[in-house]
């Protein structure tokens, strides 16, 4: 059976059907597989064999195909299809998808692909590749469901029979006027609970949560968490109902989301996966270590200036690493508290001020209890008081400090309209080591006579 065959199994046993040309067994074991499961095969054949999966593939599953796999690997898989089946192909594909794959493309065959296409869909996607990217506009689809306001139950039910293979989504049926307005949505579960003879405007929701074409895919990802949505309408000005986002593209979305983040967090700018080759990465990491190996000098200047204080004290410079180190990490501890906080949640005078007085308790929580083991351990190496008091006092005043910079510095950014997660791990590493330094050598001096 195919659900009990392992992947390597699938791949070792289509293999063979390529060589014997029994292209009606693939099928068999292809009906069983969903298309992601089609996506994981074609990955894995060999280079010779993946054109002749390919011509194997009935026009739906090569459409599937495109979506699921890395995008990388998309133009090439398009290239392999047989030119005459290649506008059918692409006019399957959802329009958001084919949209993202022609910005890939030159201007010449974008137009290539596009004129092989039917007229209605080439103008779909067409007019999707108009709106700013990583907008509701971009993202969304013209497949879905509408009815006209005076429709009764059973004629949308048969309306929805002649058009759900088509439809992205059916979960929900938007009811509009003859200007295209959006005018209410009725859920599927409505529809199955109603008499059929029942008017559709007497059963719909005429309060709809939707978003404009221009709103940004994070802000529509949040209403969609916010409402538990499975799908929402997309509408232009005058209330024009010109498409849907369904929640599979907010699951891409997040993910994208998340992982533009965790680039910035890390100062790497652009993606960089186990694929990506030596010289790429190391051009996609360099510009923000340079910078920050820069301002880090200051941190250099710092400890020079208080040079005759560490000859006086060597015992200082053992706890130089930990005091830098712990103000680091408290910091970009709460830098992705705020950048997970900011993309979630309304910002406003009254939440910034609870959580910055929110993340002071915590610093101050986290220094004393760190300082009080510090001030145990410094003692019981060196014999001195003024030594574990001055090491342990200045942790609790650098993590207060390296937790509040954390969470200002994003803040303040965000206040600016800019995107907070560029106050990456590494910039904030880098303050909180200056500041703790300073503070740090500071208090020593100022106890250096009781030191000696």
């Amino acid at each position: 059976m195919i659900q009990d065959m392992t992947y390597e199994e699938i791949v070792a046993r289509i293999s063979h059907l390529l060589e014997q040309e029994k292209t009606n067994g693939i099928q068999v074991i292809l009906e069983e597989l969903q298309p992601y499961d089609i996506a994981e095969i074609y990955v894995m054949l060999s280079e010779e064999q993946r054109p002749k999966f390919l011509d194997v593939l009935e026009t739906e599953q090569q459409a599937s195909l495109i979506e699921e796999i890395d995008r990388d690997e998309q133009l090439e898989l398009v290239e392999q299809i047989n030119v005459n089946d290649l506008g059918e192909v692409l006019d399957l594909m959802d329009n958001d998808d084919l949209a993202h794959l022609l910005d890939e493309v030159t201007p010449d065959v974008k137009e290539q692909y596009l004129s092989g296409m039917t007229t209605e869909e080439s103008t779909a996607v067409q007019k999707l590749m108009e709106y700013e990217a990583e907008t509701a506009g971009r993202i969304m689809t013209n497949r879905y469901v509408w009815i006209p306001e005076q429709y009764t139950v059973r004629e949308t039910v048969d309306k929805i029979k002649i058009f759900a293979e088509i439809a992205e989504s059916i979960n929900y049926i938007y009811v509009i006027n003859n200007e295209k307005q959006l005018m209410g949505v009725v859920s599927y579960r409505d529809l199955i609970l109603a008499e059929m003879d029942e008017k559709i405007a007497d059963i719909m929701f005429s309060r709809v949560i939707s978003v404009p074409v221009e709103m940004d895919q994070e802000e529509v990802a949040s209403i969609i968490e916010r409402y538990d949505f499975l799908a929402i309408p997309v509408v232009e000005e005058n209330n024009v109902l010109v498409g849907i986002i369904t929640v599979d593209d907010i699951i891409d979305v997040v993910i994208q989301e998340a992982n533009e983040d965790i680039e910035k967090l890390s100062a790497t700018g652009k993606s960089i996966d186990f694929d990506t080759k030596v010289w790429v990465a190391s051009y996609r990491r360099l510009p923000w270590l340079v910078l920050l190996l820069f301002v880090g000098l200051i941190s250099g200047s710092i400890i020079s200036q208080f040079e005759e204080t560490l000859q006086k004290v060597v015992a200082l410079s053992f706890f130089m690493p930990l005091i830098s180190g712990m103000t680091g990490n408290t910091g970009t501890q709460s830098l992705a508290v705020v950048v997970r906080g900011i993309v979630g949640q309304e910002m406003n005078k009254a939440v910034v001020t609870r959580l910055i007085l929110r993340e002071f308790g915590v610093g101050a929580l986290i220094g004393i209890t760190c300082s009080i083991l510090l001030f145990i351990i410094a003692y019981v190496w060196q014999g001195s008081l003024v030594l574990s008091f001055v090491v342990s006092s200045s942790l609790v005043f650098t993590l207060i400090i390296g937790t509040l910079a954390g969470t200002i510095i994003p803040l303040l950014l965000s206040k600016l309209k800019v995107d907070p997660a560029i106050a990456s791990g590494p910039l904030i590493t880098t303050l909180n080591d200056i500041l703790s330094l300073l503070i740090y050598f500071k208090i020593a001096t100022v106890f250096l006579h009781h030191l000696l």
